[in-house]
């Protein structure tokens, strides 16, 4: 499998810049999930790659091989699309067939490629029928299938989820990362979910503005976000952001803000002297909140209840902290009465310090 790599990848439209120099190197058999809020610039990267849009200045190399001038085909690519393209008039089998079929593959070349893919992707029972006579997940997974039979060297999924309910959405995912397993190759999936990119990806690339925010393992861009927008973007229910002053107090340093003061650990403390600031964002995720009515009060924050979302196991409240919405996650067996006032303690281990002057976590 080929290594890609996007080296100052830049895509105007006219006078209008989308994607501001692109810096990217995916490995080998490496699932890359693009990721961000629409407009980002994550579908224009992907059709890049593809070939299905031109390059304005950078370079895309596969394998070492600078690509941006050839015509998709000669890319060793297959690609899923978000509206599954499909042809209605024909059934899933030579759907799946179609692009072996325009290279006049020997026919049992040809029945055994479909064959194995629709075992991988449980489309065995449905290669007699048109994509009429199938729900939209099991369309989806023919136009994986498509791409599959192909054998290429790296595949491309653009949004390939969005148009499913959530039921399916969430079927979809396990599947795909149980494909994942089977299929050893490259993938560089696209999506606005963050959900999507957090259970799939090897890696995921956060991007906003036309820029790259940030890359790394699900787990690294969680627990190190490197600004605030990667913390609130990452995360269910997003993370809380918060202002406060830092005072000191017989040298202790201490976090204030409107309705809570916190006592600073000596992270945040070597942290905080070394950057000389005066005043904080910190982010606090509604998870590393824990309901306990006897913290001290320089380690917790007190919030009014103003809702509280049931979602099963757990609920979601939404409370006022001195005017400031504050949400946090807990046990849906805690009780709970709406306008009640409760103390939640923090570990400031979980808590993350932004500088508000650039948005960049503090270190």
């Amino acid at each position: 499998m080929p290594e890609i790599k996007l080296e100052n990848l830049c895509k105007s439209y006219g006078n209008i810049e989308v994607l501001h120099g692109i810096d990217l190197e995916m490995q080998d058999a490496e699932f890359t999930v693009l990721v961000g809020p629409s407009g980002c610039g994550k579908s224009t990267t992907l059709r890049m790659i593809a070939g299905l849009e031109t390059v304005t200045k950078g370079e895309i190399f596969i394998d070492g091989r600078p690509v941006s001038k050839l015509e998709p085909k000669e890319r060793d690519l297959a690609m899923v699309f978000q509206d599954y393209a499909l042809y209605p008039h024909m059934n899933v089998a030579k759907n799946m067939s179609f692009a072996l079929r325009l290279e006049k593959r020997p026919k049992k070349e040809i029945q055994r490629k479909v064959q194995e893919v629709a075992d991988i992707l449980g489309l065995t029972d449905f290669l007699h029928r048109k994509p009429a006579e199938l729900s939209g997940g099991q369309r989806q997974r023919v136009a994986m299938g498509r791409a599959l039979t192909r054998d290429s060297s790296t595949f491309l999924f653009d949004e390939p989820l969005s148009n499913l309910d959530a039921k399916l959405r969430t079927q979809m995912r396990a599947e795909l990362a149980m494909m994942r397993q089977r299929v050893h190759k490259n993938m560089i999936y696209v999506t606005h979910d963050q959900i999507e990119a957090m259970t799939l990806a090897d890696r995921i690339v956060v991007m906003h503005g036309g820029v790259i925010q940030q890359q790394g393992t699900p787990e690294e861009l969680f627990k190190f976000p490197k600004n605030k927008f990667v913390a609130g973007f990452l995360g269910t229910p997003p993370m809380n952001f918060l202002e406060a002053t830092i005072e000191e107090s017989n040298q202790q340093l201490y976090l204030k803000g409107q309705g809570f003061m916190l006592r600073c650990d000596e992270r945040a403390t070597a942290c905080l002297r070394r950057e000389e600031l005066l005043k904080v964002l910190v982010g606090i995720r509604p998870c590393d909140l824990i309901y306990q009515p006897d913290a001290p009060s320089d380690s917790a924050i007190d919030i009014d209840v103003v809702v509280s979302e049931y979602i099963g196991a757990q609920s979601v409240l939404i409370g006022d902290c001195a005017g400031q919405d504050v949400m946090v996650e807990l046990k849906s067996d805690t009780p709970i009465a709406l306008g009640e006032r409760l103390r939640f303690s923090i570990d400031f281990q979980a808590v993350h310090l932004f500088n508000m002057s650039n948005d960049l976590a503090i270190a």
